[in-house]
């Protein structure tokens, strides 16, 4: 029995890659396709001596960085992969590798981290980030895209969601049921910390739906609370003007710095919005409670005044009010329930349940 692995694009290491690299090492012998990949970042997934097969887009000019400038051609160039020779088609994505074609003979199973974001939930977020030129183009293609990301969903066997969240995504977007099986985190590589520093954390790509401008405005207000921001990203400057005295961004870090950070803070703040959300889990695993907005994928791994607490609205007021409350009873969080909860998020959960749904076609 033939199988494919496919991945949207193999270019920079985040949440979504790892969960294909997981993917990747249990069906070890599969052929993997990708619209476009990095070497680098073939090396850093394990997987640089598979047969790896990608798109005309790996021919493109600079394809490491623009890559994400030629979106609107990914319909077609997905679409003239011909997987015909395989009997399983797996996909890992939150963009347009799903929408490849296939046969009636053929099983397609998806492991959906979300659909896709610009395209659908957060389209109104995207383009009004644009200048009026951009606007009008992207409006014109992000709706031809709509429209093909419907169609092409509908190919799809079986849908495996990374979250509740995003499973109710799919049905929306789609109207199709899945299955969800959450995301591999790799709690065991942190350890829990009980002697928590003065000062709170936040870490995560520099991106408008995060809303880390929002967390370090509200930090910028409490003049004696110490916040320490890892990560970088397009609105990097932006936010360094907002930042105060107390607040100190580290930009991209590796992962050792990021650890010590994470299990030394006497909190991690977070705001997005997210599918599922993987740094809520690590800082977890650390023992460090969570201070998230209540919302999206962190419902599901925070457990309010066990894990962490929620605040209702991504604003300066309501993060103030449940810092404050924090405070308040923060001796109450015991780092080792934390990190127990963890545990149920790991690589390990996450290859059984991948590997039981998927046993059933072989």
């Amino acid at each position: 029995m033939k199988i494919a692995l496919l991945h949207d694009w193999i270019i920079e290491i985040a949440g979504s890659e790892k969960v294909f690299k997981e993917i990747c090492e249990i069906i070890k012998d599969a052929e993997i396709w990708t619209i476009v990949y990095d070497k680098n970042s073939l090396k850093l997934l394990g997987i640089e001596n598979r047969k790896v097969n990608s798109t005309i887009a790996q021919n493109f000019p600079l394809p490491k960085k623009l890559y994400r400038y030629y979106f609107f051609l990914y319909p077609i160039f997905v679409e003239q992969i011909d997987l015909s020779k395989y009997d399983i088609i797996i996909s890992s994505s939150h963009a347009f590798i799903k929408g490849v074609l296939k046969n009636s003979n053929q099983i397609h199973i998806c492991y959906c981290h979300t659909p896709i974001r610009y395209a659908w939930d957060l389209y109104f977020d995207y383009i009004n980030s644009l200048n009026p030129i951009f606007k009008i183009l992207a409006s014109y293609f992000l709706h031809k895209i709509r429209i093909w990301d419907y169609i092409s969903s509908q190919r799809i066997d079986y849908f495996i969601a990374n979250s509740n969240n995003v499973a109710k995504r799919i049905k929306m977007t789609y109207n199709k049921d899945a299955i969800v099986i959450h995301p591999p985190v790799d709690v065991e590589s942190f350890e829990v910390e009980t002697k928590k520093e003065n000062f709170y954390i936040t870490a995560g790509r520099m991106v408008e739906y995060k809303k880390i401008d929002i967390i370090v405005k509200t930090f910028s207000k409490l003049k004696d609370k110490k916040l320490i921001v890892i990560g970088d990203g397009p609105n990097f400057k932006k936010i360094k003007k907002l930042s105060s005295s107390n607040v100190e961004l580290l930009g991209r870090v590796d992962f050792e710095t990021l650890k010590n950070y994470l299990k030394k803070a006497k909190a991690f703040i977070y705001m997005a919005d997210e599918d599922f959300g993987i740094l809520p889990v690590e800082a977890q695993a650390c023992g460090t409670p969570v201070i998230a907005y209540r919302k999206g994928g962190v419902l599901e791994s925070v457990i309010e005044n066990k894990t962490g607490l929620f605040f209702d609205y991504q604003n300066e007021e309501s993060l103030i009010n449940a810092i404050l409350k924090f405070e308040k009873i923060e001796d109450k969080f015991e780092p080792y329930e934390i990190r127990k909860n963890s545990e149920k998020f790991s690589k390990e959960e996450f290859r059984k349940k991948f590997s039981e749904f998927i046993k059933q076609f072989f």
